[in-house]
């Protein structure tokens, strides 16, 4: 004899224990869901992106270019012997205007003997200033507040944890030292050097 067919069974449901089941808790039975009130949510306020922006592309940068110099960058471009504005030219094939703001200023004068030629170079009549008006003399984070608010500066630092910051930050190119010349990051093709 052959094996019997199984016939199928038709609109079979899985067993769900009903609200009224004695397993559930007395305190349970009792709770409602939760309604949500509309006056009472949070309202979540998103950062205004730029009108510079189109897409990823800041329409913002362009000859001539504004550059936010920090601390350390100074000082590695004594160190590979680069002249800072000429070799900015170099860089993006354009002219660049060198800004310091006062907190760099500030901490390079803290820095004391050891650094007093970045300080003579930050000095320089070509390089403009651009006056702090927030309180504390922290180089990094005047950098970063300064370009979230204006997105038309290229920021010159060789500090990796700065870096790191800027680059969440779209739009805003990252110039550095590297293989005794300057590099740019994040640039558009169409203006600069490329970042070999």
């Amino acid at each position: 004899m052959g094996k019997a067919r199984q016939t199928r069974k038709f609109a079979q449901v899985k067993r769900i224990i009903s609200d009224k089941d004695a397993r559930f808790k007395a305190k349970d039975k009792g709770k409602e869901v939760a309604k949500i009130d509309p006056k009472k949510t949070d309202v979540r306020e998103l950062p205004k992106t730029s009108s510079a922006l189109f897409f990823n592309y800041n329409t913002q940068l362009g000859p001539p270019y504004h550059v936010l110099i920090d601390t350390n960058f100074i000082n590695f471009s004594i160190k590979n012997k680069l002249d800072i504005i000429q070799s900015m030219m170099d860089c993006m094939y354009a002219k660049c205007v060198p800004y310091i703001t006062d907190c760099v200023m500030a901490e390079l004068e803290k820095l004391g003997q050891t650094y007093r030629i970045a300080l003579r170079i930050a000095r320089d009549p070509r390089f403009e200033r651009l006056p702090c008006m927030h309180k504390g003399t922290y180089a990094d984070d005047c950098l970063v507040q300064r370009i979230t608010q204006h997105k038309c500066y290229i920021v010159a630092t060789c500090d990796k944890d700065l870096r790191k910051r800027i680059r969440k930050i779209v739009g805003v190119p990252i110039m550095s030292v590297a293989n005794h010349r300057y590099t740019i990051e994040r640039m558009p093709d169409a203006y600069g050097a490329p970042k070999t």
